[in-house]
């Protein structure tokens, strides 16, 4: 029995260097392939992987940058800290095509326009890739994904070689223009990326940045040029549609943010309207209030200094969802207040008219949704900061 054991660990540990060692036939090909969107929130941006189809060596192969285990040792706690852990997972094609049948997906092929040294030069740097020890790479949904992979690996592969023509695309947009386009505006997904994320998804991207959507990977190589002894040609020879399922199309809920924040704002608004007109002050409303934004802030601080989260530093954010409010929350329970509270109001509103200027100006876009919470929180704020000292006791 434990000899039968050790003889299967013996094959395993030699199984992948010697795949590594296979020579492709001149029929084999080298593919891109691209997925369209699914339902989940990290499925809204298709996906991308690369195909290895050989038939005289009967391998079909497909290499895909995008697995991960939500049972990894501490999977929520490195996903906070931005120690996101993918992998690169080998396996049949047939099994690849058969999870997107089965979700209604569409497929794209690209079959690439490559000599038979290049076609080797892929699959060896894949096979070495797919290596347990190589496997794992930290994951960054903007600079290093399923996507950004492949253009790196072809870059890496052909070189110089490789030309990706930028004049077949928008220019001059940004990381949150690009990502908002993908996913709708009033939807608790694009709330959620966009309110953990700093000034670093106003900057423009490059063209080649734009590849960290799988879109932009399949118009990249469309219209890329490999040059061959100085003669151009095609990076793309032949496209197949693998699976043609209509696009999903991105659907909002009934409970949408913009719904749940408005229907809160009215709600804030009518309670400090009767506080105004019955001199008095809704405790409770106020605790929640600041212990809620407090809260959130405190997170958002965290993912900024305490995370390795690329786009989670310099968020303005803040200046609403100020995190000292927690604090305040509490203090707030009190019948009398202290006149350092009237300056801290005093701050909370500065605060709140800096962030249209920011807007305006480009130096942070903020989601849309927050802009009946803004004006909550710019009413409450002002009335607190006029009467707070004045209430009975």
């Amino acid at each position: 029995m434990n000899k039968k054991f050790f003889f299967l660990l013996f094959l395993l540990s030699i199984y992948s260097p010697l795949k590594a060692q296979i020579q492709l036939s001149k029929s084999a090909d080298v593919s891109i392939v691209t997925a369209g969107p699914g339902e989940e929130l990290y499925e809204a941006f298709g996906h991308s992987a690369i195909r290895i189809k050989d038939p005289v060596l009967n391998l079909d192969l497909i290499y895909n940058y995008g697995m991960f285990d939500f049972n990894q040792p501490n999977f929520y706690t490195n996903f906070a800290k931005g120690n996101m852990i993918y992998s690169l997972a080998r396996y049949d094609f047939k099994y690849f095509i058969a999870s997107y049948r089965r979700d209604s997906r569409w497929l794209k092929e690209q079959i690439l326009n490559l000599n038979q040294q290049e076609k080797q030069a892929y699959f060896t740097f894949l096979e070495n890739n797919a290596l347990p020890q190589n496997s794992n790479y930290r994951y960054d949904p903007y600079f290093d994904n399923c996507a950004t992979k492949l253009r790196d690996i072809t870059k890496n592969v052909l070189g110089d070689k490789v030309f990706f023509n930028e004049n077949a695309i928008e220019k001059g947009l940004t990381f949150r223009e690009l990502t908002n386009h993908e996913i709708p505006w009033n939807s608790w997904g694009t709330f959620g990326l966009n309110l953990i994320a700093g000034t670093k998804l106003d900057e423009q991207a490059t063209f080649e940045q734009y590849m960290y959507l799988p879109d932009y990977v399949y118009s990249s190589f469309k219209n890329a040029t490999l040059f061959i002894k100085n003669q151009p040609r095609e990076l793309v020879k032949q496209e197949v549609v693998l699976l043609s399922f209509k696009e999903k199309e991105a659907k909002t809920s009934i409970f949408n943010p913009f719904l749940i924040f408005s229907l809160m704002a009215l709600l804030g608004i009518y309670i400090t309207y009767k506080d105004l007109k019955n001199d008095k002050r809704t405790k409770s409303f106020d605790f929640i209030l600041f212990f809620v934004t407090g809260l959130i802030g405190c997170i958002l601080v965290f993912l900024w200094f305490f995370s390795t989260h690329s786009t989670a530093p310099n968020n303005f954010n803040l200046l609403w969802t100020f995190a000292p409010n927690l604090i305040v929350a509490f203090l707030l329970l009190k019948s009398d207040q202290k006149k350092w509270m009237q300056k801290y109001l005093f701050i909370l509103l500065s605060f709140l008219l800096i962030i249209p200027i920011l807007w305006i100006i480009k130096i942070q876009v903020f989601p849309i949704t927050i802009i009946p919470l803004l004006i909550l929180l710019f009413v409450r704020y002002f009335y607190l900061s006029k009467k707070l000292l004045t209430f009975k006791v």
